[in-house]
Order: structure tokens, then sequence, then C-alpha cells
């Protein structure tokens, strides 16, 4: 994991905030090897990062994952990691990865480094281009534009299932969902329209990082 006296990672969460965080495999590999891979990390997910934020959207796939989160006072209190001064939700995405990581490695055989070095996050409260709405959709496409599947719906590993009442999934805060995307009889049909590959890259940005 990085280490914490690096002060990029200051570049902070704000208040009443979305935010689509993301990372990947080192290398590219892939962190997720078998079905237990994946319920290990939404687990251990739930335990350590789930308890300072609101989970909007997610999708894990073979080699990176999405969150869209909604940032709230409990993300934004301060603990202490030695001198280092870091937010809550920031560390616990930071044990979360360290700790998935040490049990994927000791599981497989491996060392080093499972994920990229920094956690990636990008505000999206520039409503021009309706942010929100295209990440939110762009979560779900993922694996279906990265051919794993056929329909969003046949992906376990992210929330599609539940916005479709085909799971009653409790990670996403669903009534706050809402309030951003609308969520009606044409969510299925508005969920598989083409999102413009310009704006999607958007969603991104390289230089917003957390520990």
């Amino acid at each position: 994991m990085s280490d914490l006296s690096n002060k990029k990672y200051t570049m902070k969460f704000q208040l009443d905030q979305l935010f689509h965080v993301y990372n990947q495999g080192n290398n590219r590999e892939q962190i997720f090897l078998e079905r237990a891979d994946y319920i290990l990390f939404l687990t251990t997910f739930r335990k350590l990062v789930m308890p300072y934020c609101d989970i909007l959207a997610y999708c894990l796939m073979p080699n990176h994952f999405h969150f869209l989160l909604y940032i709230s006072e409990k993300s934004l209190k301060k603990i202490m990691l030695g001198n280092i001064e870091i937010d809550s939700l920031s560390n616990g995405f930071r044990k979360l990865l360290s700790e998935y990581a040490f049990i994927f490695n000791k599981k497989n055989g491996r060392t080093g480094s499972l994920f990229r070095q920094k956690t990636q996050k990008k505000c999206l409260s520039d409503g021009k281009q309706n942010y929100v709405f295209t990440c939110f959709h762009y979560i779900h496409q993922n694996p279906l534009k990265a051919g794993l599947i056929n329909k969003m719906e046949d992906w376990e590993f992210s929330s599609f299932r539940d916005y479709t009442k085909l799971r009653n999934g409790t990670l996403c805060n669903q009534n706050l969902t809402n309030l951003f995307v609308e969520i009606d009889e044409s969510f299925y049909d508005t969920s598989y329209q083409i999102i413009n590959e310009e704006l999607s890259e958007k969603l991104y940005l390289k230089t917003n990082k957390i520990v």
C-alpha cells in the first residue's frame, strides 16, 4: 500500500458531492479469479468502506472496480495514522485493498502489489454534462462492453440487478440514488443506451487520488 507520507493523496473528498472511485490490478493483472474473490471483496467493502459513505452504484470486473459514492460527514471524519491525518473514507479504501490483497496473495501463492499504487477518484459535481447519469449507467455497462455477458442483468457483481429488482441487494442506497438518477419504468431501456465515449472519458481524472 502507498506511503502515507506522500502528500499527493491529499486531494480531498468534498461534502455532499458524488465521486467515481476506481482502481485496477497492478499491470492490469486480474484481481478476481473466481466467484469467491468477488464475494470476499464485497464483504470486506461492506465492513471497511460502507460505514463511511453511501453507495449509488458499483461494478467489479476481473481486473478493476468502480464505485459511485455520495460523500457525507461520516466520510470526512479525520483520523490519525502516525503523524498523518486522513479522512475515514480514504482510510477505509486503504484498509480494504490491503486486507483483500493479503488474503488473495496468500491464497494464490503470489507476492507484491495486487492493485495500482493509488486508488483514483473523480468528483462529478459539474452538472453541465450530467456526469452522474453518465457515470451511473457507464458503471453498469462495463461487463457488457467488455463482452463478458450478453445482458447487463447476467453480471452478478454489479448493482444493476438490484435496480432492476432481480435481487434484493443492500449495498446501494436506492432512495438516495433516486434523487440523482430517475429509476422508473423506463430505467431498463435507458440503461442500454449508448454512452458517449468522449463524455465517459471525463469520468476519470488520473491526478485525483486517494490512498
